[in-house]
């Protein structure tokens, strides 16, 4: 087997319009898609990071809660790399995007913090 990189992950949002607002408008992602799944009563959305497709991003009628924080089973976070970790932070604050405080990697002594998407999703920024 040879796997060649992550096609795409994907989200599944309580609110679909204000969690594709959070990707596009504050993240950055660009918004190149969407398509509306009647038989699922579904939104599904195509985001691309830096001109790489990279997220899907769904809507269903009632999608089950995520278990619990902080180490549920399952995708733990999604990580970003960025220059500046600090700098991202302060973007985030005048976002209002929750986040926790600024740490160190442990093993690399990189700097790095997590932040949340409006579901609670777990996301990080890792300096490069």
């Amino acid at each position: 087997m040879k796997l060649r990189r992550v096609h795409h992950i994907a989200i599944i949002a309580t609110d679909y319009e204000r969690s594709k607002d959070f990707y596009t408008r504050v993240l950055g992602f660009e918004f190149l898609e969407e398509f509306y799944r009647e038989e699922r009563e579904s939104w599904m959305g195509k985001l691309a990071l830096d001109g790489s497709y990279i997220v899907e991003l769904f809507s269903f009628p009632t999608p089950a809660v995520r278990p619990g924080w902080p180490e549920a089973t399952g995708l733990r976070h999604l990580a970003f790399e960025v220059d500046d970790v600090e700098g991202t932070l302060a973007e985030l604050d005048a976002e209002g995007v929750r986040h926790e405080e600024l740490r160190f990697d442990p093993n690399t002594g990189k700097k790095m913090a997590f932040f949340f998407d409006p579901d609670g999703l777990p996301l990080e920024l890792y300096e490069s």
